[in-house]
């Protein structure tokens, strides 16, 4: 049981200190005005900054899965208008959140490792620390508040785009009309899919940011390690989302 506690590096020893970080994010914050603009500037680097790869990745998986169910729809009796349906209930519930969230563990979540490894190895960290600052709060807390605010946000476009990108898609292949494509996709419409897929884009947003900066916050030895955080935090983000999908999947739609 010791070398799963032993700081060498146990899984629960990284439980532990990760659950610790998180409670040391909540605290209140010295200068409110410090932290704000802290939060503010994540928001445009996790948002912004991800909204063009969000749009073209969404757009084209819309537009594959019109024209896929489409074709098969083709020799069958089923009315066309339920190639809009699927992709309309595709992308709420499962493609957008869970899409935008492994594109997200990849883009923002090598850049957060790699920005507090980097911080942690020129002793800048430290530095913060001797000055009396709560590094927590202040370096992780306004990534964790960014990433919830924006990342629902992005899902929401995604699943806009990738519904519009089959739609373009049914006009330009010529298997489903745009009237039945809008039919499909007006088809059914609930509300509870919605909240769903923004539960599920809160949570993978806080999973990415808090694993990210965990692995980045930790890292030490020399620069050869911001490199192996980076990628520590990109594969196990990535994990932990596919895992927190299927058990939000288990638990909202039962």
């Amino acid at each position: 049981m010791a070398e799963y506690i032993h700081e060498s590096g146990g899984p629960l020893f990284h439980i532990g200190r990760y659950i610790l970080m998180i409670k040391r994010c909540f605290t209140k914050p010295e200068r409110t005005i410090m932290y704000w603009k802290e939060t503010m500037r994540q928001m445009v680097n996790i948002g912004v900054g991800s909204v063009i790869i969000i749009l073209l990745i969404s757009f084209f998986i819309g537009a594959v899965t019109s024209t896929q169910f489409a074709y098969n729809l083709s020799t069958s009796m089923v009315p066309m208008y339920f190639v809009g349906y699927v992709v309309k209930e595709s992308m709420i519930l499962e493609l957008a959140p869970t899409i935008s969230g492994l594109i997200l563990a990849g883009k923002v979540g090598s850049n957060l490792a790699s920005e507090l490894g980097t911080m942690r190895l020129t002793e800048q960290i430290d530095a913060l620390e001797i000055m009396g600052v709560n590094t927590f709060s202040y370096l992780i807390g306004p990534k964790l508040a960014a990433a919830i605010i924006m990342v629902p946000i992005l899902v929401v476009i995604a699943a806009a785009t990738g519904i519009y990108g089959g739609l373009l898609a049914g006009e330009l292949t010529g298997y489903v009309s745009s009237e039945d494509y809008m039919q499909g996709v007006l088809m059914g419409f609930l509300q509870k899919n919605i909240n769903v897929m923004l539960i599920k884009a809160t949570v993978f947003g806080f999973i990415i940011t808090s694993i990210s900066c965990y692995q980045g916050f930790y890292a030490s030895g020399s620069a050869l390690e911001i490199g192996k955080a980076s990628t520590k935090a990109v594969v196990l983000s990535s994990v932990m989302v596919l895992v927190a999908d299927f058990v939000l999947a288990w638990l909202l739609l039962n």
